[in-house]
């Protein structure tokens, strides 16, 4: 029976869809653990559910024989090894699409409040002022936002700024489909200079390191708006706060730090503390009861489809095999080194023991090959030993 481990106050739901699955043995923390303690709750763990706060490197993952797969309740998969995840033949799940709607409605609703100027308005009433002036305020209708970064976030924030009015361009590595009226701007020098509002929706990652510095910043329009809600990393915090000092930007709104605070009460530290057209949120973008509930569905569905039938589609780190019914007696996975021959290798197990393959899958990617492979005999311990002993196998089970 597969232990379940979850970490991090994942939403209920998760459970839910466990438990519909027939997963029962589950284990729920309600925060994030240091390295000792981690280490003794995921022992015997074979699937392992976490959100951005615990990380998983290669210490951790070589100490977990028992790990089969492990899911990334949010976006991000930075957390984990990857390449270790994938070399010990542990596929990663994460949840790209079910928070986006959150995360698209922030930057909006961060771009309005900007544009006019209520973080400045609010803290003076609060002071004391009644300061009405309309100096500085503006509607978003007829204002260009641009997108950097057109993933499944950045195009949903385009097609809500549209509904508001806005003009929406955007710049993307990949050749992207625009959706409604959006325009592809393949110079990023171009998209800045024309922004009214720039908002960011890249990976993290040395590619998309401080993107926005002290030269893409003196590009944007003066008086234009930044927002990022994607990975602390993209931003030269150093040079976003010259550039508001220096009167270049009408504000700035950031949800994601290069560092960030570990607990709740541990204060940010950061230049732009204090700054009254700036608006800092504790990394809040997906964190709404809507995405959290979507989010738990969402990758607990891929572990549960994983741990019964193999199936790795969505994998971030793995060979993508789609979901298919059982078509034979029983189901071996096999994870195996990517080497010529390997499949040859692997069924003539199977050929020496007169074992029917009624089914058979097989994807690769990088260092490693994954096998589904179902079949028309009863598998026996003698079967299962013989192909975990293969000088190719890196895993293999019998689900």
């Amino acid at each position: 029976m597969a232990k379940i481990v979850l970490l991090e106050n994942i939403h209920p739901s998760a459970v839910e869809v466990f438990s519909a699955a027939g997963f029962t043995d589950i284990t729920t923390h309600a925060s994030a653990l240091p390295a000792d303690a981690l280490r003794d709750a995921l022992q015997g763990a074979t699937a392992v559910g976490i959100r951005s706060r615990t990380h998983l490197d290669a210490r951790i993952l070589e100490g977990l024989p028992d790990l089969r797969v492990i899911g990334c309740f949010c976006i991000g998969t930075n957390q984990v090894d990857l390449a270790t995840a994938m070399e010990q033949g542990v596929p990663v799940f994460n949840a790209p699409f079910s928070n986006t709607r959150s995360v698209a409605e922030l930057v909006l609703a961060e771009a309005i409040l900007l544009l006019r100027r209520i973080p400045e308005k609010n803290l003076r009433v609060h002071q004391g002022h009644w300061d009405k002036s309309a100096t500085g305020a503006y509607e978003a209708r007829g204002k260009t936002l641009g997108i950097i970064g057109y993933g499944n976030i950045g195009s949903q924030v385009g097609i809500l700024a549209e509904a508001l009015g806005m003009r929406v361009i955007f710049h993307d590595v990949e050749a992207k489909l625009p959706l409604g009226n959006a325009k592809a701007y393949p110079d990023l020098s171009a998209l800045l200079a024309e922004s009214d509002v720039v908002t960011l929706h890249v990976p993290g990652g040395r590619s998309t390191q401080n993107i926005i510095n002290e030269a893409t910043l003196s590009q944007m329009k003066r008086g234009a708006i930044l927002i990022n809600a994607s990975r602390g990393t993209v931003v030269d915090i150093d040079a976003l706060r010259a550039a508001l000092d220096a009167g270049l930007l009408r504000g700035a709104a950031l949800d994601v730090f290069p560092v960030e605070p570990k607990s709740v009460d541990e204060p940010l530290k950061s230049p732009l503390i204090g700054l009254p057209n700036v608006i800092l949120t504790p990394h809040i973008g997906g964190s709404t009861v809507e995405s959290q509930e979507n989010i738990g569905k969402e990758v607990a569905a891929k572990l549960a489809r994983f741990l019964s039938n193999g199936t790795t589609k969505g994998a971030v780190n793995f060979p993508e095999l789609p979901h298919q019914e059982l078509s034979g007696t029983a189901r071996i996975v096999h994870v195996h080194r990517n080497e010529p021959g390997a499949l040859a290798t692997l069924n003539a197990v199977f050929a020496e023991r007169k074992i029917n393959i009624v089914s058979q899958l097989l994807q690769t990617k990088g260092p490693i090959g994954y096998v589904l492979t179902d079949i028309g005999n009863p598998a026996d311990p003698a079967l299962m030993d013989a192909l975990c002993k293969l000088p190719i196998t890196v895993r293999c089970d019998l689900l």
